[in-house]
């Protein structure tokens, strides 16, 4: 069988280690490096970035450890962290001009990475300087003035905003003061690391390298973009946006009139007076208009009633809106406690008045006599769905704070701070105020992290479910051409902005430590973040048992492999012995045996040599099909061009007995010929579904090709068509007389005489031969043949002599002179057939008339006279009256050399013309029901024909 065990075991030893390192190779997207871990689609691993090596990342050693680098056009560029799903951190290095340093300027041109004009800045650090940002097209993308320092102990800076997003860049360095030129540097870099918009505190004219931002092109990665590996299938949903007034909102709102249980939150949609749309949500019987929706941050602002307020008109007693029982909370981030007046007390309650939550105490009136609110800061407590505000005066008795007659306390949302500097409490019943509907939770998510993922109609937002409670929010920000791709047909790429969103519940605040499915709370960093697998969690009994069922494993996997090709080499083995059988290999075995050494050697190809030879018999490789199969083209190992016959036997059906007759009968005949006029046979092979012969390759077609698709570029000579029909005749000579045993070739016609490269004339397809014994004179068989080259003394007796293939040459010779079909079905009754045609005309004295013009042209009359004469005496009904293939050709070789001077033709002519003429015509033997066998179809001989 081939399988040695004892030859695997070292490989087994060794297979152990190499899965204990396999399975300890972090997942792809969590990939570690120092402290910074590596999301896809970049990779430390060449399994993580193999498809897009651009986004290869080195994990390099340097004096303050492990550091990430990226390569890019040769610049290696140190990783400083992963901000967003499209965007990372990196160490830029800084432009200098006019100093005595080198510089490195990175291009980005040629890979996805980009420098987005969102997340960066240009800055430059020197004194009196104009510095200007160039792209490469040398367009201004941004500039800035360093201040004038005549004293030289300081330095200066500028930074601006860069108004596109660029792949290179050039700094110009205008001195505005030309007598002086110092050094100066320019650099890109993020305000992330900052959090500020001004010149980083620490960047000097010393600095090498400023953080700055990376974005990437989706569309490098091709149709699915860069992206982290999906989960499957994905559940794609899509939601329209709706609008009431100037307030556009989508899941988990909708209308009130739109059934759709899977939206929580009916939004009443009420016309005004002077038909202005207002939308309202009702909040335990309270209906609260909805000023504004935001998705990312999971809170809705509403108009929320003053909380205290102690005006004589619009008095309030403190009391909140009561959220208990709903999925609202007020939100802790989003909103603050506002009041107006000076000296007192205020204090906010829970949901019950012994529950103090916090205070604090206005200015004393004394100091603070403005009327304008002033904030009263602390910490809102996390899932406060009411509360109860109280200020009091007994702080402060001054004469102006008894002055005062109307002041308020309420929660106000951050975002309207900028209406509280005119802000009159007299006029005034509410203020806006942020319900929180879901958590905001810290971590980066993808939307790719779930297969149910929904979005927006216009692709704007989209998210993923990572739970019942979960989603992954995020945004596209429409106003950049790089993340204009939206989420269609289910496929959603990595928005720019994704948060994670807790669903919160009635009666139940969701935590932001409440982290996700597949994540955990970072109590140091305050987020959450995916699970990692701790590669040191695996103890020695699981390894042991991994191993030993990896071995196992492998061992019944080789064992069953090495089975499976054994068996398959026996089959394979079995199958070509009985193709052998059954194509006749027995049959040619012992025939090539009781010769006695007259025939050639035959060569035995195999299967395999010929699928390699026809490109796996490729239908461009095919030269021809007739009635024994099909011809194709092939190039042997040696290099050697050949025509490979391919038997027309039905595969997968039954099999054809007879044709494997007349398979091995062409094997046999072309074995025992060896003639320059004749298809030389270079081997077979029997071991294929259906058996194979080899010949040499004859490049220039058939002769019925070349008599019937003539053109100017190569005409069709007299010479040449003597030449041809001498050579014919000399191979049909050579099998009835010179062979070592007489052959019949029993179907002679143009499509059988092949060209080769000297456009000599070549005899193939013997598939219908028979070779007799000398003493036989004919051969009793099946009528066979093709129609319009059949003899018809063979077709009435059944009865094939050497005559009835010199019958068949005379039509070939009448094709060369007239250059016109045996039978055309085109023409008329009277010269459908051309032997009819041809020997009436004979009869007529109008041979000329149906002469090819290039007979007539280049042939001399005496010359085409006796062949025409000679073509008749083949045709003779009288099969004995037909001249022997040997007289045909040493009688054409006279007229080749003699220009036509021989005997003319003697006896009877006009009668046995006649004779003819009327039996093709009248004759009943060839108008019954009787049929014969062509190349191609079997024909009635009782039609019209």
């Amino acid at each position: 069988m081939g399988f040695h065990l004892p030859l695997y075991f070292p490989f087994l030893f060794l297979l152990c280690p190499i899965l204990q390192a396999a399975e300890s190779q972090p997942t792809c997207g969590k990939e570690v490096c120092g402290n910074i871990t590596i999301p896809s689609p970049f990779g430390i691993h060449s399994r993580c970035y193999h498809t897009h090596p651009r986004f290869r990342v080195s994990c390099n050693k340097t004096r303050k450890g492990e550091k990430p680098f990226i390569n890019v056009n040769g610049i290696d560029l140190e990783v400083l962290d992963f901000i967003y799903s499209d965007a990372m951190l990196i160490n830029n290095p800084v432009t200098y001009i006019n100093c005595n340093k080198d510089s490195v300027s990175v291009d980005l041109s040629g890979t996805p990475f980009f420098f987005p004009s969102d997340m960066n800045y240009f800055g430059s650090v020197g004194f009196g300087n104009l510095a200007t940002i160039l792209s490469n097209e040398g367009h201004s993308l941004g500039g800035c003035i360093q201040l004038r320092s005549d004293d030289g102990a300081s330095e200066s800076g500028c930074i601006t905003l860069i108004i596109a997003n660029f792949t290179s860049y050039t700094v110009n360095m205008t001195a505005m003061y030309p007598d002086r030129k110092r050094c100066a540097s320019a650099f890109i870099f993020s305000e992330y690391p900052f959090g500020t918009y001004s010149l980083p505190t620490g960047i000097n004219i010393e600095t090498t390298h400023v953080p700055a931002l990376l974005s990437w092109n989706s569309t490098y990665c091709g149709d699915g973009g860069c992206k982290r590996p999906g989960l499957g299938p994905i559940k794609f949903k899509t939601y329209k946006v709706e609008n009431c007034g100037n307030v556009p909102f989508h899941y988990p709102f909708s209308m009130e009139d739109q059934d759709d249980s899977n939206d929580w939150f009916k939004v009443i949609c009420t016309k005004t007076a002077n038909e202005e749309k207002l939308p309202f949500l009702n909040i335990n019987g309270t209906n609260l208009q909805i000023l504004n929706f935001n998705f990312l941050d999971g809170t809705l602002t509403v108009n929320h009633s003053i909380t205290y307020s102690n005006c004589r008109k619009n008095h309030h007693n403190g009391m909140s809106l009561n959220l208990t029982g709903t999925r609202f909370y007020y939100s802790d981030s989003r909103n603050n406690f506002w009041s107006s007046g000076c000296g007192n007390l205020i204090t906010i309650f829970g949901n019950e008045t012994n529950n103090l939550l916090s205070g604090c105490l206005q200015p004393s009136c004394r100091i603070n006599n403005k009327t304008s609110p002033i904030g009263c800061p602390f910490s809102i407590p996390k899932g406060l769905s009411s509360f109860f505000a109280n200020l009091s005066t007994k702080v402060d008795s001054s004469d102006y704070r008894r002055k005062r007659s109307c002041e308020f306390v309420s929660l106000i949302s951050y975002d309207y701070y900028n209406f509280l500097d005119d802000f009159d409490i007299s006029n005034r019943t509410h203020v806006p105020i942020q319900l929180q509907w879901s958590t905001l939770i810290s971590g980066e998510c993808h939307l790719n992290d779930s297969s149910d993922t929904s979005c927006t109609f216009n692709g704007e937002y989209c998210w993923s479910r990572l739970s019942s409670i979960h989603l992954c929010a995020c945004y596209r920000d429409t106003s950049d051409i790089s993340y204009s791709r939206s989420c269609k047909d289910g496929k959603c790429d990595n928005y720019k902005y994704c948060n994670i969103l807790c669903l919160n519940t009635p009666n139940s605040y969701c935590s932001s430590k409440f982290c996700p499915p597949r994540y955990e709370y970072n109590s140091t960093g305050l987020l959450c973040e995916r699970k990692v697998q701790n590669k040191n969690t695996r103890n020695l009994k699981s390894i042991i048992v991994g191993c030993s069922t990896s071995v196992g494993t492998l061992l019944l996997l080789l064992a069953t492999w090495s089975l499976y090709k054994a068996l398959k080499r026996k089959q394979k083995i079995l199958l070509k012995q009985k193709y052998f059988k059954r194509n006749g290999g027995l049959l040619l075995q012992q025939h090539l045996s009781s010769s006695e050494g007259n025939v050639e050697k035959i060569k035995l190809f195999t299967s395999k040599e010929m699928e390699k030879a026809t490109d796996s018999y490729n239908e461009n490789r095919i030269l021809g099909q007739g009635g024994q199969g099909t011809v194709y083209k092939g190039m042997l190992i040696d290099g050697s061009i050949v025509a490979i016959k391919k038997s027309k036997m039905v595969e997968g059906k039954k099999f054809d007995e007879k044709k494997v007759e007349q398979f091995i009968n062409e094997v046999i005949i072309l074995s025992q010929i060896n003639h320059r006029n004749v298809v030389k046979l270079l081997g077979c092979c029997l071991e294929a579904e259906v058996p194979l012969l080899v010949y040499e390759f004859i490049p220039n077609g058939t002769l019925y090709d070349l008599i019937h698709n003539q053109n100017e570029e190569f005409p069709l000579t007299w010479e040449m068509r003597l030449r041809i029909a001498i050579e014919i005749a000399n191979a049909l000579f050579y099998l009835h007389s010179a062979a070592s045993a007489p052959i019949y070739h029993r179907d002679i016609k143009s499509s059988n005489i092949l060209l080769d490269d000297k456009y000599r004339a070549k005899v193939s397809d013997f598939g219908t031969s028979r070779s007799i014994a000398l003493e036989q004179t004919h051969l009793t068989t099946r009528v066979q043949g093709t129609f319009g080259y059949m003899d018809p003394e063979y077709f009435r007796s059944s009865q094939f002599t050497e005559k009835s293939d010199v019958y068949s040459f005379g039509v070939v010779l009448i094709e060369l002179l007239t250059g016109k079909k045996p039978i055309s079905l085109e023409q008329s009754e009277s010269v459908r057939s051309l032997v009819s045609y041809f020997l009436q005309s004979m009869q007529e004295n109008s041979l000329f008339n149906i002469l090819d013009p290039m007979v007539v042209k280049h042939g001399t009359e005496k010359e085409i006279i006796v062949v025409a004469l000679l073509a008749k005496r083949c045709l003779n009904l009288n099969g004995k009256k037909r001249p022997t293939m040997k007289q045909v050709a040493m009688e054409l070789e006279l007229v080749n050399a003699s220009g036509g001077n021989v005997p003319e033709d003697h006896g009877d002519e006009e009668s046995e013309i006649d004779d003819m003429i009327h039996s093709w015509e009248t004759n009943p033997s060839c108008s019954t029901s009787r049929t014969i066998t062509t190349n191609s179809v079997t024909f009635p001989l009782n039609s019209s024909l």
